[in-house]
């Protein structure tokens, strides 16, 4: 790895077995299911089953994971210290999957206030979403430590996302449905806290077997304080422009996945239409990830990288025609945000190993947690944003909010206002921050 910044042209490296790259893989089941169901299921569960007032239920979903964005380089920095990372995806997991149950075991409202109600929500995914740090963190970092090879991480992060593309396709698709089969309301979702709480187990427990014995690439020695190695993730070039793209895209797609039910049930106007939307949207993605891989080796990672985000920008924008569409022509062009967004996937994160492998070419230093720990930081509180900024949409346009467990019935303002911020608000963030790569561009050279 030169000086000058991430280079396809660094020395070659083994391949890693493929026993590795699934059982790695196999880790996308936990990201996949915390990173999709809160986001797609807890907005309008506050809203439309507990009552809660858009606006605030839209900080509900915010504020804990503020709380993350600081405790993620923590967890990056604790597991840089211990070097083995394998045993906090273990014990993180197995917390995270009996914390994310929790999260929709809460009172029964009838009787109770929905400020109390809300608040024992928004406590227990709290907790969860620590626990989910000490896993995301070194998990992320593991990649830059199986590999110094720049063409075997894209390969491994290939197979990442497509495991990620199922995980999302089975918690997105099947958690609302589940809901639906088992009652809805408060029964419903306690059902499907126990259904995704089951993958974060199944997840957890193949990336802790499948990874047993991986080679790795550890560096000489680590920075000796928290503050020293955040200084050095901030004058890293390559990696603080990547951050800032993957960042703000992420407050689009969290707007986007926080809108799903209240767009399909007020847009499309089919309650079950949530899992439809999601079945478009990851099903064809599966499907590009080899078309995507061939994409990179050609043309580079970050100009892939521009090229998917234009495309999820271009998709998202022809939704603002989903009131005037037929079912079938949304769930098309929702399948084409879908291919963009697996797009954004592969090279966002293949990028990221190189950014590492540059600084520890560097420092000799292995510092690969706390990266990841700012990195996954940033990714959570776009995701938490996202949400927050659909929600307080929702607010400005009038939603009005139900403790029946079924949405309200809505006006044309407010039905406007769920397609504003499906559609143009993640258009807008996805499609612009991709004026941040130029610097990376530019160091990569």
């Amino acid at each position: 790895m030169t000086a000058a910044g991430p280079s396809p042209d660094v020395r070659p490296a083994g391949v890693l077995p493929r026993r590795v790259l699934a059982g790695y893989s196999l880790g996308s089941l936990v990201t996949g299911a915390f990173g999709t169901v809160p986001g797609l299921l807890l907005l309008p569960y506050l809203t439309d089953t507990l009552g809660v007032a858009a606006g605030v239920a839209g900080l509900l979903v915010l504020l804990p994971k503020a709380w993350d964005v600081l405790v993620n380089p923590v967890a990056g920095r604790i597991s840089d210290r211990r070097g083995d990372r394998r045993p906090f995806l273990l014990g993180a997991g197995l917390v995270l999957s009996v914390l994310f149950a929790a999260i929709f075991a809460g009172p029964v409202r009838s009787g109770g206030s929905a400020a109390a109600a809300g608040g024992y929500v928004a406590f227990a995914f709290l907790a969860a979403a620590t626990a989910y740090a000490f896993f995301q963190v070194p998990y992320v970092a593991m990649p830059a430590e199986l590999t110094d090879g720049y063409a075997e991480r894209t390969r491994l992060m290939t197979w990442r996302v497509a495991v990620l593309a199922l995980a999302i396709l089975i918690s997105g698709a099947l958690a609302p449905l589940v809901v639906e089969q088992t009652g809805g309301g408060l029964p419903g979702h306690r059902w499907s806290g126990v259904f995704v709480g089951a993958l974060i187990l199944v997840g957890t427990l193949g990336v802790y077997l499948g990874t047993r014995n991986a080679p790795t690439q550890a560096a000489r020695e680590s920075e000796p304080d928290l503050r020293s190695q955040l200084r050095v993730a901030a004058a890293n070039g390559p990696f603080r422009a990547l951050l800032l793209c993957w960042v703000i895209q992420a407050v689009g797609i969290g707007a986007m996945l926080a809108g799903v039910q209240y767009f399909a049930e007020h847009v499309v106007g089919a309650r079950s239409g949530a899992t439809f939307l999601f079945a478009a949207f990851v099903g064809p993605a599966l499907l590009v990830m080899p078309l995507w891989t061939r994409v990179g080796h050609r043309y580079g990672k970050p100009r892939s990288l521009v090229a998917a985000s234009l495309l999820f920008a271009a998709g998202a924008l022809a939704l603002l025609a989903a009131p005037a569409l037929p079912a079938f022509a949304t769930y098309l062009v929702v399948a084409l945000i879908g291919c963009g967004y697996a797009g954004q996937q592969v090279f966002a994160m293949a990028m990221l190993p190189d950014c590492i492998a540059h600084d520890t070419a560097r420092t000799g230093r292995r510092q690969a947690g706390v990266f990841t720990g700012v990195w996954t930081a940033g990714e959570t509180l776009g995701l938490a944003v996202g949400p927050g900024i659909y929600a307080l949409t929702l607010q400005l346009f009038g939603y009005v909010s139900s403790s029946t467990g079924e949405a309200a019935v809505q006006d044309d303002t407010a039905r406007l206002g769920v397609l504003l911020g499906f559609t143009v608000l993640p258009a807008l963030l996805v499609g612009t921050a991709v004026l941040l790569l130029r610097a990376y561009r530019d160091v990569a050279r």
